[in-house]
């Protein structure tokens, strides 16, 4: 895919390994994680009642930075898919987000944007 058509949401470099940051974008909230140099990018809702999963930015893992934590209700979700595995709503998934990393840019499809 080429730059045309892309929105910039963070760098690669913002994002710390592991980690996650908080991105909003043309009234969209979402949030990038980190973990061996992969990045996931989900929606900031979760699927048992809609909220947020964080209460501050850019806190999105649990104390061992090896799953999503809805900070609500304790739901727990794996980094590499967004299946929760624990808490009030085991078996449904955070809403990825595809991205494309060009140049140190995270990036998504503006007509993907559009859908979310």
């Amino acid at each position: 895919m080429s730059d045309f058509g892309l929105k910039t949401l963070c760098y690669l470099h913002e994002i710390a390994d592991p980690g996650s940051k908080s991105i909003s974008i043309e009234g969209k909230e979402l949030f990038a994680v980190k973990k061996r140099q992969q990045v996931y990018v989900y929606v900031n809702r979760c699927p048992h009642v809609q909220l947020p999963l964080n209460w501050t930015p850019d806190r999105f893992l649990d104390k061992d930075n090896e799953l999503i934590q809805c900070t609500s209700h304790g739901a727990l979700f794996t980094i590499d898919s967004g299946l929760c595995v624990a808490g009030p709503c085991p078996g449904r998934s955070l809403e990825s987000v595809p991205v494309e990393i060009i140049n140190g840019k995270i990036s998504v499809a503006s007509s993907v944007l559009a859908q979310l």
